[in-house]
């Protein structure tokens, strides 16, 4: 007995035929197949794997129009090949084969040809960026330039230089280039 039909007992012998000759069935027909082999029914996987009915029947039957994206076939496939022991690696580059062969889920070709422009660079870079903590790194370095530019524009400023230069007249008529003496400090 095959290696196959020994790990899948109730496999029917076209299906281990067709494994022996090399063309390998597609995902929705090894998904039933194990499952058949398991002798479980839909409503136990259901049941096991969360999986919708109507999902379920549309993988089986490779029916992967029903789904609004590939990332929900992807996961319910790896998820029900899990639950049935099958080899997931190799179901899930099967069904990605599968899903590029398919006009709804293929890849959308690229949007320019250079995408490694330095305005995607800014812009990959800058979505990496934790705003919150950008912005109080700004806010700490404009309060850091407004103290230097204060500090600096006082240390220029000089509240004489608008001032001409002036002959001293004494409030007296004193006549002389001397300055008055100041009045004696009252005593406490």
């Amino acid at each position: 007995m095959t290696g196959l039909r020994a790990a899948f007992p109730g496999l029917p012998r076209t299906a281990g035929n067709r494994y022996k000759m090399g063309v390998m069935s597609t995902v929705a027909e090894q998904l039933r197949q194990a499952r058949e082999a398991k002798n479980l029914t839909e409503q136990q996987v259901v049941e096991i794997t969360k999986i919708r009915t109507d999902h379920l029947r549309a993988l089986e039957a490779g029916n992967y129009d029903v789904f609004s994206a590939p990332v929900y076939i992807r996961g319910f496939v790896r998820g029900y090949a899990k639950l049935l022991n099958l080899d997931v690696p190799q179901v899930m580059a099967a069904l990605e084969a599968e899903l590029a062969g398919t006009t709804k889920f293929a890849e959308p070709p690229p949007l320019t040809e250079h995408p490694h422009s330095l305005i995607d660079f800014l812009t990959l870079h800058l979505s990496k960026v934790d705003w919150r903590k950008g912005l109080i790194g700004l806010g700490a370095i404009i309060a850091l330039v407004a103290v230097i530019s204060v500090w600096v524009a006082w240390r220029h400023h000089n509240p004489l230089k608008g001032l001409r230069p002036a002959v001293y007249r004494s409030a007296h008529d004193a006549s002389g280039d001397t300055l008055p003496l100041p009045a004696p400090a009252p005593k406490r």
